[in-house]
């Protein structure tokens, strides 16, 4: 790996906000202005996915006169990751963040993150601990990469018992008082990741051939792949409302989940290269999705119901 992350002059130290939108409602103007509090010099590109309950002309009309605001509207749903893609095309800025509309950065959070990125000159993606609303850390924040034995022990809930039996370990990471500032780990979640512009833009981006889902993972292998490091930066947090445009299509994003799962199989996993193996997990997981439709289609409707 060569270290080649030298920024252009005029871009030096700009921070990139990458938000993806999607009928994500009016939240997404709580996370902007929290990013624009930034103690960090920041611009957002908001990368609209055809959205259509008002809340892109509502942040519009509010941001009007911030020239830190640009919101590039695409005429269809072109996926998580090909959104990101073109935000990334149209940003100016010598680190890249991606964002999701529902997490609440802190003003100091972009500027903690960028010093980590220049202590350690071998970093090419970074993450953070994510919580809900309860304070909850979501184990996602820190993952491995999902290969079928860990998927399997993850599905069937022995990962529970990994701490006495670490071969059962599954692909999340759950939180770890004892876990370096700056951890090392195979994958962060995606609502919230940090690279340098050259990183980015060396691997390509995101895989366009996944829609919703799973992107993420194959970001941080790829990065990986290309000899840089993906960590944890544990002594960050931020809030994470989880999803607010999914609630609304939980069918259609499980649909996408799974064909996500599968790509990331078929790419990375040892096990596909196994003819028996990829019918077995072809069929498991198209086999989940079937199973889980009415449940969800039961939560949209008392979700509907609800005052």
């Amino acid at each position: 790996m060569s270290d080649s992350r030298e920024p252009s002059p005029a871009a030096h130290g700009l921070t990139s906000v990458v938000i993806v939108t999607a009928d994500s409602g009016v939240g997404v103007g709580d996370s902007v202005v929290r990013v624009l509090r930034s103690t960090a010099p920041v611009e957002i590109v908001v990368v609209d996915n055809a959205s259509r309950d008002g809340s892109i002309e509502q942040l519009a009309a509010r941001f009007a006169q911030d020239a830190s605001l640009r919101i590039l509207r695409n005429a269809e749903n072109l996926g998580f990751g090909t959104a990101c893609n073109r935000g990334a095309a149209m940003a100016r800025g010598d680190a890249v963040l991606l964002l999701n509309p529902d997490c609440l950065i802190e003003g100091d959070t972009i500027a903690r993150l960028r010093a980590a990125l220049d202590a350690d000159r071998r970093l090419g993606l970074l993450g953070v601990l994510q919580a809900g609303a309860d304070g909850r850390i979501d184990p996602a924040s820190r993952r491995r990469d999902p290969l079928l034995r860990r998927a399997l022990m993850s599905a069937s809930g022995l990962a529970r018992f990994a701490a006495r039996w670490p071969t059962l370990a599954g692909v999340d990471m759950p939180a770890n008082e004892n876990a370096a500032t700056l951890e090392p780990v195979d994958a962060v979640s995606g609502a919230l990741m940090l690279l340098p512009r050259v990183v980015f833009d060396q691997i390509g981006g995101f895989d366009e051939g996944y829609f919703l889902h799973c992107e993420d993972l194959d970001l941080c292998r790829r990065v990986r792949d290309a000899g840089w490091l993906v960590a944890c930066a544990n002594a960050v947090r931020v809030v994470h409302g989880k999803g607010g445009s999914s609630r609304h299509r939980p069918v259609f994003v499980a649909w996408h989940k799974r064909r996500g799962m599968w790509r990331w199989f078929t790419k990375f996993d040892p096990a596909a290269r196994r003819p028996l193996l990829r019918v077995f997990v072809r069929c498991g997981i198209w086999a989940a999705f079937a199973a889980s439709v009415p449940l969800l289609l039961l939560r949209r409707r008392r979700g509907a119901r609800a005052p």
